[in-house]
């Protein structure tokens, strides 16, 4: 069965084995995704003017690999792995952490954070990881209250889907 629209949500920020073949609307979010080759219209996820965008010809904003700044704060507040190996998770999303807190393990190794926060993403537990690879952030305001709602950037790269696929069924009924 072939859906009517695919939505590619993964933020993978490379190479998508997916096309526009797959659905008569395909939709792809954030860099490394070509339009009109893996997907009709790509949205924009980089933080800023230009972040919900719809983009019918090119790419999204290349992955600076630097996370968008919360509260003064960008690269400080991710958690990375410090070798490959499996996570053990210590702490959970929602939880408060001070700097230096070990939030999870990667085959014995600590992760520490860096700021005072909340967890705001955390890989899942037993999980096999690269050296490097993101494992979570730590949000440097301090509120749980935000892991339970849609954030900003959430609800405005929401919208830029919503869009495209209201734009894309308007064109039909024309």
């Amino acid at each position: 069965m072939k859906p009517d629209v695919f939505i590619a949500a993964t933020l993978r920020k490379r190479t998508p084995d997916y096309d526009t073949s797959w659905a008569p609307l395909v939709i792809g979010l954030g860099p490394g995704i070509e339009a009109g080759k893996h997907a009709h219209v790509v949205i924009e996820t980089k933080r800023g003017h230009y972040l919900g965008r719809l983009i019918h010809q090119g790419e999204a904003i290349a992955n600076t690999g630097i996370p968008g700044s919360i509260g003064g704060v960008d690269k400080d507040r991710v958690l990375r792995a410090p070798q490959a190996g499996v996570t053990r998770n210590l702490h959970g999303i929602g939880d408060l952490v001070a700097a230096g807190d070990v939030i999870l393990t990667v085959d014995g190794q600590p992760v520490k954070t860096l700021i005072p926060g909340v967890v705001r993403g955390l890989i899942a537990d037993g999980f096999n990881v690269k050296k490097g690879q993101k494992l979570g952030d730590v949000d440097p305001r301090g509120d749980a209250d935000y892991t339970r709602t849609i954030s900003d950037k959430g609800r405005t790269i929401a919208g830029g889907v919503l869009e495209s696929i209201l734009a894309h069924f308007a064109k039909q009924n024309i």
